[in-house]
């Protein structure tokens, strides 16, 4: 993630337990090693700093590196990762390679588009949508079946949507497996939806957010099936897809692209590349309504 603000937040990991407005994953921790002393050196200062700005003691792991490129060729790019009382946040700090500045935020190179990096990485095609397929803004959301955070994002899309019928919705999956045990069964039960019909995707989409607090590991098998059933879809079929590796593999290419792409927790939507993480109604309204615009470039 680019933005600071969940790393800052394990701060608070040291009096209280972690939460997000939305779901998020642990991270995996690792150690990356300096390609030199110089940056070996850096990182330790930099890493002293930060434990004495942000008040992280002897319990709490540190690991920083590999110091990375910036849109400044006066600074390096540091992913911190944090872990306090097991649970584990990641961020990235900004440093010079004097090591004298240290600073957290955004950092772009104004001569190029900040979010084309975002739309070059996200595939829309064999994805299923909703909106014209040649719309001037497409909202994409990473989601997880079984993230309540994205059942309120599945609420909020039902007035948003008719809303903005020249809009193009797209759903991806993003299942959480570390937390949610049945979310990747579900979007594969989903994905195996839209290979045998693309409307009937949605009518399962819809019925597994509808039912969310019903589902478990042990009926959503089930579930499923009673879904595609409903919605219309042949159910031997869609049994045969749900044991096969077709739908799962979609979902994986889903996942591993938002992983590409930083993402962490469920929900994170993109109006035409600019991140909304967590799915908030009122900066998802101003980000289309922004787009919809016409501004000089």
């Amino acid at each position: 993630m680019r933005r600071f603000t969940l790393l800052v937040s394990c701060i608070a990991l040291l009096a209280s337990a972690f939460s997000t407005p939305a779901q998020s994953a642990p991270a995996s921790v690792t150690a990356s090693p300096a390609s030199s002393p110089e940056q070996a050196a850096l990182l330790k200062s930099t890493e002293s700093f930060l434990r004495d700005l942000f008040a992280w003691g002897a319990d709490a792991k540190v690991d920083l590196g590999p110091l990375q490129a910036s849109p400044s060729p006066n600074f390096y790019s540091v992913p911190v990762r944090v872990t306090i009382n097991g649970q584990t946040d990641a961020g990235s700090v900004y440093v010079s390679k004097d090591g004298k500045t240290v600073f957290r935020g955004d950092m772009f190179d104004t001569s190029v588009d900040p979010f084309a990096d975002e739309r070059a990485k996200i595939h829309l095609q064999g994805n299923p949508s909703k909106g014209p397929m040649d719309a001037k803004v497409v909202v994409v959301e990473y989601g997880d079946f079984e993230c309540p955070h994205c059942r309120e994002l599945y609420e909020t899309f039902k007035t948003i949507q008719p809303a903005y019928p020249q809009v193009r919705f797209v759903f991806k999956d993003f299942p959480l497996t570390q937390i949610h045990p049945w979310a990747e069964t579900a979007a594969i039960g989903a994905r195996c939806a839209y290979m045998q019909s693309p409307d009937a995707f949605w009518k399962v989409h819809d019925a597994i957010f509808e039912n969310q607090d019903l589902i478990s590991p042990e009926n959503v098998w089930d579930k499923l099936v009673g879904f595609a059933s409903n919605a219309g879809l042949d159910t031997g079929a869609f049994k045969a897809c749900l044991a096969s590796d077709a739908a799962k593999k979609a979902v994986e290419a889903n996942r591993d692209e938002g992983i590409s792409l930083g993402i962490t927790s469920t929900p994170t939507v993109y109006v035409n590349g600019r991140p909304d993480v967590g799915g908030d109604k009122t900066l998802l309204e101003d980000f289309i309504k922004y787009e919809l615009a016409d501004h000089p470039k």
